[in-house]
């Protein structure tokens, strides 16, 4: 009997525990249903929260609302007249003349200025989806000869169902007979209300409430040693009285300018320009270029000659048809919950970084509806691996890891920085030198590429030939960095910039505090002064095995400030050699990171007499006065027989000649003295 309890009492904990299971999994079951009806009506409940895009035409303008944002754009021009969002009116400064607000412009021949207003507007889509518009005017050689740019154009605008913001792109035509021209700009500008945005920000670390327009008028600042660099006298925000203000300290490399705009603060809004790819920009990926400056005034730069002066390759000739489409990019605005602490700035960059790498997982866009704007499934992919071989330093090839590696039109090696008429895809390879280079146009290129740690540019030997949807695989290539023989000694790393040698501190008459990172520090105004004021008295000399770069090398080679005066500078650069083959081959590699009106002159072992080596007149990229701390790159391999270097004691002189003005400069990149090869 008691037996027979004890297995009762089993066989009900038995049942039991069953029963739980099948409750539990139940409960799972009906959790899981529940979760999947939720989700469906919450994706339901959205759709109905998204209301349709509609078009509405009048004679004068046409006005696209998604329910979030309403676009009105004037007829027949395709100026931008205005942004309604979040209870903003007008995102745009109202008292500006409609061609004033948001608009394309174009920059030709000699300083020739157009606006690039339009002639006839298309629907191109009218859904409710989203609706996509295209404002266009063809060149007439009749009506428009020295009057607009030889240019047809083409401006879209799209507004999408749930999106916040207007995506804006061009199509720019020339045919064969349309005259020869220069296209120094092409850009769209936004001129937003004043009385609202007020704080700007460029990147995590370049963000700060900025001057007003009316601080950059004479009876508010001083006019520095040019007209955009100014200091604050006596500006509306006195917190920024004795600051610099100048729009080139904005400025960023063209693989890091995605996302920068405005923040209007009492009503927490942002305004931001959203660039997903910089496949359209011209120069590559090191190009610098303006963002955001006061006005408040957001760019989106497309072509221009910043940094590289007329070296870029924007010269348009006759007898040659050319189209090329740019962007688009998205005009994103967002909204947070206003605080005294300012947290909903911190909100709204987050959100639109966050919106920023949406557009780029989104990139080709699917939505655009030109012809000249491929989607995914017309552009194809190129892939291999790089390596180096160099064997003074590695008996074995080495992985050309972090190398930007890009595809380009045809041209001499390192000509993708001055190519501005063609695409230009890039990337950088991972630790082994493998790249992937995908959403490549339909096309012929060349391969090009530059590694870190290495001088030179390398280029492969034969085209690249792009076809939709097709995957190529070039296998290994290999990379000869130019080299003569052993390093006997080297100052700097190649790495294209002068960013390793000393940026001395500001001046503090002369601080703009939003560069207080720093890895911005060498934007800051009036740093070619500060060589005078190092040196006073004397040139720089550089001891090898005694002094240090980024200690005893200033970043820029500039004339010397005396009164009012400016004269030429020259380096010296010690050095010992143990012993010297006079019959052998000796070799001076002088890598250059910019040069402006420039001429470096090379002497050894005398600073007198002719030089042994002169680059004449070089580039025209104006970094010293445009706060980069590069413009284009150059290599110079110079020849140094060995009977002109002594055992023991040396020294290369090297005089930049030019001083017209103190923005006449040179920056090195890196110097290598190589021995004879072995």
């Amino acid at each position: 009997m008691e037996k027979e309890v004890v297995l009762n009492q089993t066989h009900s904990r038995h049942t039991l525990l069953w029963l739980i299971i099948i409750f539990q999994f139940s409960l799972l079951f009906f959790s899981a249903f529940s979760a999947e009806i939720t989700a469906r009506k919450i994706l339901k409940d959205k759709s109905k929260k998204s209301p349709k895009v509609r078009l509405e035409k009048t004679d004068e303008k046409v006005i696209i609302n998604n329910g979030i944002v309403e676009v009105t754009i004037e007829k027949p021009t395709g100026h931008l007249l205005g942004i309604k969002y979040n209870g903003i009116d007008n995102v745009l400064e109202t008292k500006n003349d409609n061609d004033n607000r948001g608009y394309w412009d174009i920059v030709w021949d000699h300083d020739m200025y157009d606006k690039l207003a339009t002639r006839h507007v298309i629907i191109i889509t009218e859904s409710d989806e989203l609706v996509e518009l295209s404002f266009t005017r063809v060149w007439n050689k009749t009506k428009d000869h020295d009057i607009s740019a030889p240019v047809s154009v083409d401006k879209r605008y799209i507004v999408r169902r749930g999106v916040p913001g207007v995506y804006m792109y061009g199509i720019f035509k020339r045919r064969k007979y349309f005259p020869h021209t220069y296209i120094h700009q092409l850009r769209i500008v936004f001129k937003l209300k004043e009385d609202k945005f007020h704080f700007m920000a460029l990147s995590d670390t370049q963000q700060r409430i900025m001057p007003r327009r009316e601080d950059r008028e004479h009876s508010h600042c001083q006019v520095l040693a040019y007209p955009e660099a100014v200091l604050l006298t006596n500006p509306i925000n006195p917190k920024l009285k004795g600051e610099v203000d100048d729009k080139y300290q904005y400025s960023i490399e063209s693989k890091d300018n995605k996302l920068h705009g405005w923040i209007a603060d009492h009503d927490a809004v942002g305004f931001w320009i959203i660039t997903p790819s910089d496949e359209f920009r011209t120069g590559g990926p090191h190009k610098q270029d303006l963002t955001s400056h006061v006005g408040p005034t957001a760019l989106s730069m497309f072509v221009s000659n910043h940094y590289t002066g007329k070296d870029i390759a924007e010269f348009y000739k006759e007898g040659v048809a050319w189209k090329k489409a740019f962007g688009p990019v998205l005009i994103y605005l967002n909204s947070a919950t206003f605080d005294h602490a300012h947290r909903y700035r911190k909100s709204l960059w987050k959100d639109a970084k966050k919106r920023l790498s949406k557009e780029i997982k989104s990139w080709p866009y699917s939505f655009a509806a030109s012809k000249d704007y491929p989607h995914a499934d017309h552009r194809g992919e190129v892939s291999g691996q790089l390596q180096v071989r160099d064997k003074y330093l590695h008996k074995q090839l080495m992985k050309a890891k972090s190398a930007f590696v890009g595809l380009a039109a045809p041209g001499r090696a390192g000509s993708w920085q001055t190519e501005g008429k063609g695409y230009q895809f890039w990337t950088q390879t991972d630790r082994a030198g493998h790249f992937s280079i995908k959403n490549v146009r339909r096309g012929k290129y060349n391969l090009y590429a530059w590694v870190h740690g290495f001088i030179g540019n390398y280029k492969l030997d034969r085209n690249v030939s792009v076809h939709p949807g097709h995957k190529k695989n070039l296998g290994t290539l290999i990379y000869d960095p130019p080299r003569s023989g052993p390093t006997l000694w080297e100052i700097g790393i190649p790495d294209r910039t002068a960013a390793e040698f000393f940026i001395p501190d500001p001046n503090p008459t002369f601080v703009n505090s939003i560069l207080n990172h720093e890895g911005e520090k060498f934007r800051q105004y009036g740093l070619w002064d500060r060589y005078s004021d190092t040196y006073p008295h004397h040139d720089l000399v550089f001891k090898v095995g005694a002094s240090n770069y980024s200690r005893d090398w200033f970043f820029a080679h500039v004339p010397r400030r005396t009164g009012n005066d400016t004269k030429a500078t020259t380096w010296k650069i010690k050095f010992k050699l143990q012993e010297v083959k006079k019959s052998g081959k000796y070799t001076l590699q002088m890598a250059l990171a910019a040069a402006n009106f420039a001429e470096v002159q090379v002497r050894i072992n005398t600073p007198d007499g002719s030089p042994h080596f002169t680059t004449n007149r070089i580039g025209y990229d104006n970094a010293v006065a445009r706060h980069g701390i590069h413009g284009l790159y150059r290599l110079y391999s110079i020849n140094v027989p060995g009977k002109g270097l002594r055992g023991g004691n040396n020294t290369i002189f090297l005089t930049q000649t030019r001083c017209k003005d103190e923005f006449m400069a040179v920056m090195y990149d890196y110097i290598r003295l190589e021995g004879p090869a072995v």
